[in-house]
């Protein structure tokens, strides 16, 4: 599983009674996040995706609600091959619903027709900075845990990823950080460098959709490249939509690490 993750970029974990447990509990307190006023301009798209950043009230070992701490094969591959996990933070809750997408508050429409038509593609951790939205790595995750929350058709606005794509936008980073004091590498513009590597991606790698079910899990690396698809018109699921939670623990060598780290 390590070689075949170093080469494309995320493994799914198969169903485990512990995480489906786990599962059962978050899904409770995430519908209570959703419906909570205080968490309210987490719902945007007009009303198409609740993006619910740190929206699960988990505790560090990742309990919520009675579960029990978060264990399973991905926390045992994560721990064997990418690194310790730290304390957690409380775990985004990302909840799509049907008609997604619909333009985000403040988008453009070119920023509508990629979110449309290309998922919104993007690699966590890079942050658009000040007027001219510089893109900048200041939140330089160690790895992105993916645990669905509810059962939910394929076709209900899946997680999607580029395969192979980590590699791609690696070298770039590298390219574009170089030269840069350790200290800095944070506050360097890699806005230019960050684009050119995605249409690479798209001409060059393989799109996956990547839909899971309550007990699976799924691991991505640091650097892919990775979107929502687009609720497919038909597909009806539950009033609670397709919730999945996320967890993206800060890597401890900060923007050096998240460079060379080898998984």
């Amino acid at each position: 599983m390590v070689a075949d993750f170093a080469q494309k970029g995320w493994a799914r974990f198969a169903f485990d009674p512990d995480v489906a447990h786990w599962a059962r509990h978050a899904a409770g307190a995430a519908r209570r996040a959703v419906d909570d006023p205080a968490l309210a301009h987490w719902h945007q798209c007009q009303g198409t995706w609740f993006v619910g950043v740190d929206a699960l009230d988990n505790d560090a070992a990742g309990a919520i609600d009675g579960s029990g701490p978060l264990t399973g094969a991905a926390l045992d591959f994560i721990t064997d091959y990418i690194g310790p996990v730290p304390p957690l933070h409380k775990a985004q809750l990302s909840v799509m619903y049907p008609g997604y997408p619909k333009p985000r508050a403040g988008e453009n429409d070119a920023a509508f027709r990629y979110r449309l038509n290309r998922d919104a593609a993007h690699v966590d951790g890079l942050i658009a900075v000040g007027p001219h939205k510089m893109r900048k790595v200041q939140e330089p995750h160690q790895f992105i845990l993916g645990l669905p929350l509810n059962d939910a058709p394929a076709d209900a606005a899946p997680l999607v990823v580029w395969k192979g794509s980590h590699l791609i936008m690696r070298d770039a980073f590298r390219d574009a950080l170089a030269g840069h004091p350790q200290d800095q590498l944070h506050d360097v513009d890699i806005t230019a460098a960050y684009q050119a590597a995605r249409r690479t991606v798209f001409d060059t790698c393989a799109r996956i959709k990547l839909p899971a079910q309550p007990g699976e899990a799924i691991v991505l690396h640091r650097h892919i490249l990775h979107g929502v698809a687009p609720w497919v018109a038909e597909t009806t699921a539950s009033p609670d939509g397709r919730m999945i939670a996320y967890f993206r623990p800060q890597m401890a060598g900060g923007v050096a690490a998240w460079l060379e780290q080898h998984l």
